[in-house]
């Protein structure tokens, strides 16, 4: 996406709170109706550039565009975007109908309008008969639909949601997650939507802004971000990876070898590799990119280890192997499909077992 083409724009934005960079020199585009994640521990800056966006907070460098239109001049109640907060801000003394309605005051609409948009959104957020409800009257999940329907009913361009699940409940947080998608796909706005949480931003997000420092460090589709991370950071923080310190031996063929503390040597075609003999890298790969059996495979890449520890969890079941010239174990994530599997917390400790790859599993990452 180029930013002739972006709905959204960030332009080389940098924001300092006195001597400390909350954010540094971030770029990105954001496309009409996609919905964005940005994602990253806490303190790594997604929300004050969330609230950059609404205009809570003033740029030090660099410009915001939405819709073409630079935003630096244009103050909060003007720009083209609504915001949804992680407690939701319900005004108590309101009820439903009122609550929904409170941005529609100064539109000087007919009352009957207001009541027939009000009742449109009740039915969008699957709340209909609420409309007389107090807000004491509301469950954690309600509260969370009403803030959004308060929020859409103004028909925003962009709107922006900094941990709107934060407040619920595991089971109820995953089932506002598909809500939240299947709302944001039926009304086909722009949302941008600031989590610490990778698994809600691989399940709700078109793209994914991983953040860490103030800096982004890359942006792609939840599959590029957890099947290409281009740095260690990231692929840490979106998953469990297993690294393994590496260096490049080229010999002239086809492949580069690398040579890997405990997994062997590992051909690397040159199509997916540009680094010269001797250098040093990291090679990744996720636990459930791993095989593993108690017998010797008939596989390329193999090596055999011996189980640490295991861990049965339902659908599917952890190991923890070590091998021989590698400090730390290697994490395995396998499905529960197979007796063997199944049987995880039976294995005895220090069990012979092999793990096996595939070429195309691992990434090849530069060392931090």
């Amino acid at each position: 996406m180029t930013g002739s083409s972006a709905f959204i724009s960030v332009r080389s934005v940098s924001k300092a709170f006195g001597r400390f960079l909350a954010i540094d020199n971030v770029s990105m585009d954001i496309a009409q109706g996609e919905f964005f994640s940005l994602l990253g521990a806490s303190g790594c800056g997604k929300t004050t550039l969330l609230r950059m966006l609404a205009g809570f907070e003033s740029t030090t460098r660099g410009e915001i565009f939405i819709d073409g239109q630079p935003m630096s001049p244009v103050p909060p109640h003007h720009r083209p975007v609504n915001m949804v907060f992680q407690n939701y801000a319900i005004f108590p003394h309101l009820n439903v109908r009122d609550n929904i309605a409170y941005g529609l005051r100064k539109q000087r609409l007919p009352r009957a309008r207001r009541h027939e948009m009000v009742e449109e959104m009740l039915e969008l957020i699957k709340l209909p008969g609420f409309g007389t409800r107090k807000a004491n009257e509301l469950s954690g999940g309600q509260r969370q639909r009403i803030a959004l329907a308060r929020a859409l009913i103004l028909r925003p361009k962009v709107l922006l949601l900094d941990e709107p699940l934060g407040a619920l409940d595991k089971q109820l947080r995953e089932q506002m997650q598909l809500e939240l998608r299947a709302l944001q796909r039926k009304v086909g706005i722009t949302f941008v939507f600031v989590t610490h949480d990778q698994e809600e931003a691989l399940t709700l997000s078109d793209r994914i802004a991983v953040m860490q420092g103030g800096q982004v460090l890359q942006v792609d589709t939840p599959a590029g971000l957890y099947e290409s991370p281009n740095s260690r950071s990231v692929a840490s923080f979106i998953g469990n990876m297993n690294f393994f310190r590496g260096t490049v031996r080229r010999n002239g063929a086809a492949n580069a070898i690398i040579e890997t503390e405990g997994l062997g040597a590992i051909p690397v075609p040159d199509s997916r590799f540009a680094r010269p003999d001797g250098a040093a890298v990291q090679v990744a790969l996720r636990p459930e990119k791993f095989a593993i059996s108690p017998t010797k495979p008939d596989a390329v890449h193999a090596v055999q280890g011996r189980l640490a520890n295991s861990a049965y969890l339902g659908e599917r079941s952890h190991f923890y192997i070590t091998i021989e010239g590698r400090g730390e174990p290697i994490a395995v994530s396998a499905p529960n499909h197979n007796r063997f599997v199944a049987n995880a917390g039976s294995h005895a400790e220090d069990t012979p077992l092999w793990l096996s790859w595939s070429s195309d599993a691992i990434v090849v990452l530069d060392p931090e």
